[in-house]
């Protein structure tokens, strides 16, 4: 019992100094994870086999190819091929927190944005109009459908590596529409709130210059990635690393091909360079921290306290799972809060005889579109108003909120909803 209070005891310290230090994360997961090495909590026997190494292969090897991809302009392409089909900017900003969507089931939220945004205050400029609301609801758009896929989000490959689900299984899973039917009903229902919100924006678009294109390998690679990590989905005794190695082995062909087109080291470099390397490190830390909370018996005894609170109903945990996941992502970080929330929700399943699958996505759901009802609620929102600051643009949390508010209650709603009636 005492190891289970002093278990707790760091790891609320440690999610504390997360908060309050942010820059400091990586530093703040691996000293707490020390901590639970030395002090016995976690067995150094132990502290190896806890880090998922296959997660942390995805992640790298999905960063390096994501910035080839950015580098190659590609995605300014695409945007401005999108942007010459709509009538007005009413419609463009639509297609454009649509399109930074659907990249980001695929791409990283925080490269999508910076993918996306630069376009996005072009058509502001042309038509002088606020470039804020624009480039918000792009970075919210970008947060929503980061559950749709397998490696839209680090927190889908959280959820994916602990529930055992390939890239197919967020289409279609266990005989049963996935994960991401619930992501894109909510998305579609965003169109309404976009629209009204936008409505007085009716100037036309004049199409632009074109986006020259310097390498279409990046695409390839992007598409290869996905086309074989579908193909990986087939073979259910795969070796655990499989999906990693893939992303890895791709993103090393990526590098390799362009070191050798520009006849430079320093462009492999700058790839390698552009690799979050501290969210590597703190996913190393969290992931032994929360073995050494398991070990301690702290999982269980948390997930028993939601069981008593929710009267052991389902639909009542089910509600309680998903509100507490938008509140706390609102401020808080969702990849360490879902890294522990995993095993906890899996835990509730079994004390109530459920399978975890009704658990798992509603709170994948929630933390996921949590982070949009404040500025500081999700790297992207971050990575956007840092755009906009540059541009000489000051970002209110009064401006964000109009926005994050009503777009995460109609999507998380609606994707609660629907993964409620396919898997309750």
């Amino acid at each position: 019992m005492n190891q289970m209070v002093l278990a707790l005891a760091l790891f609320g310290v440690m999610y504390v100094l997360l908060l309050i230090f942010s820059e400091k994360r990586w530093i703040i997961a691996l000293a707490a994870a020390a901590l639970f090495l030395l002090l016995g909590i976690l067995p150094l026997g132990r502290a190896f086999g806890a880090i998922n190494w296959n997660v942390l292969m995805m992640l790298a090897g999905t960063m390096a190819t994501v910035e080839l991809f950015i580098q190659s302009k590609m995605p300014s392409r695409m945007a401005e091929g999108l942007l010459r089909i709509v009538p007005n900017v009413q419609w463009a900003v639509v297609a454009l927190s649509l399109f930074s969507g659907v990249i980001s089931a695929f791409v990283d939220n925080v490269a999508t944005v910076l993918m996306v945004a630069p376009v996005g205050l072009a058509v502001a400029k042309q038509i002088k109009t606020n470039p804020i609301p624009v480039i918000i609801a792009i970075a919210v758009s970008s947060n929503l459908q980061g559950a749709a896929t397998l490696v839209g989000d680090t927190t889908s490959i959280l959820l994916g590596n602990y529930a055992g689900m390939g890239f197919n299984d967020f289409f279609w899973f266990h005989g049963r529409p996935g994960i991401m039917f619930a992501v894109e009903a909510g998305a579609l229902m965003t169109i309404p709130v976009l629209l009204w919100l936008f409505r007085r924006e009716r100037e036309k678009i004049e199409p632009g210059t074109t986006t020259v294109v310097t390498d279409y390998l990046p695409t390839v690679l992007m598409l290869g990635t996905i086309v074989l990590l579908i193909v990986a989905s087939q073979f259910p005794n795969k070796p655990e690393l499989t999906n990693g190695f893939i992303c890895c082995g791709l993103a090393a062909i990526g590098i390799v091909y362009e070191m050798l087109r520009q006849r430079k080291a320093q462009t492999g470099v700058s790839v390698l360079k552009a690799v979050d390397y501290k969210t590597l490190l703190l996913l190393s830390g969290l992931f032994m921290v929360i073995e050494g909370l398991t070990q301690a018996g702290v999982i269980d005894a948390v997930a028993a306290a939601f069981v008593k609170l929710g009267g052991g109903s389902v639909p009542l945990m089910f509600v309680m799972i998903v509100g507490v996941s938008v509140l706390l992502s609102a401020f808080i970080d969702n990849i360490p809060y879902v890294a522990t929330m995993l095993p906890v929700v899996t835990s509730i399943s079994l004390m109530l005889g459920i399978e975890p699958y009704l658990f798992d996505f509603g709170l994948l759901i929630g933390a996921t579109l949590g982070g949009n009802i404040t500025p500081i609620g999700a790297s992207a929102n971050i990575a956007g108003i840092g755009i906009l600051q540059k541009e000489g643009c000051r970002v209110s949390t009064k401006d964000f909120i109009r926005i994050g508010i009503p777009f995460t209650l109609i999507a998380a709603s609606v994707g609660a909803l629907v993964v409620w009636i396919v898997w309750a």
